[in-house]
């Protein structure tokens, strides 16, 4: 159950709509489309904070997730309005924990999901992966952009 809190900075948000290819057969969002739509929250806010995750992949780094757990609570349906509010909660050394949930338009707590990611330099060449132990300057400053929130 993912039961830590938020912090206390407001939410990033991203609206989404369920659309047919979001659910299974009989109209329920199926469970593997909720992490596309946290890679999405995820990226976006990172863009409104200044830094495009494309900025980072083109450098050779790259924020892979190594932790994921989602708690649903009410099933998503075909054309429901979904509100996605994303918080980054503190560093635990190299790790950088997001929360995000996943509200209805009503104001109902569909899911909520805690995804871990640790920063990654692939420019060694294939196969050579190095955690890196110092966040670079432009993604600490970020970083600290999306610890406290948008605006």
């Amino acid at each position: 159950m993912v039961t830590e809190t938020f912090a206390a900075s407001s939410p990033w948000l991203l609206q989404r709509r369920v659309l047919p290819q979001h659910t299974d057969h009989a109209g329920v969002m199926w469970h593997g489309a909720y992490l596309g739509w946290l890679e999405e929250a995820r990226i976006e806010a990172l863009a409104q904070a200044g830094l495009a995750y494309s900025d980072l992949s083109d450098r050779g780094l790259e924020l892979p997730v190594v932790s994921l757990t989602i708690d649903y609570r009410q099933a998503l349906l075909h054309g429901d309005l979904v509100r996605l509010e994303s918080q980054v909660l503190p560093r635990q050394g190299v790790r950088l924990p997001w929360r995000t949930r996943f509200v209805t338009a009503g104001g109902t707590l569909a899911a909520e999901a805690l995804v871990v990611l640790v920063p990654v330099d692939l420019g060694g060449g294939p196969g050579q992966r190095r955690l890196l132990r110092r966040l670079p300057d432009d993604l600490a400053a970020a970083v600290n952009a999306l610890e406290r929130g948008p605006g």
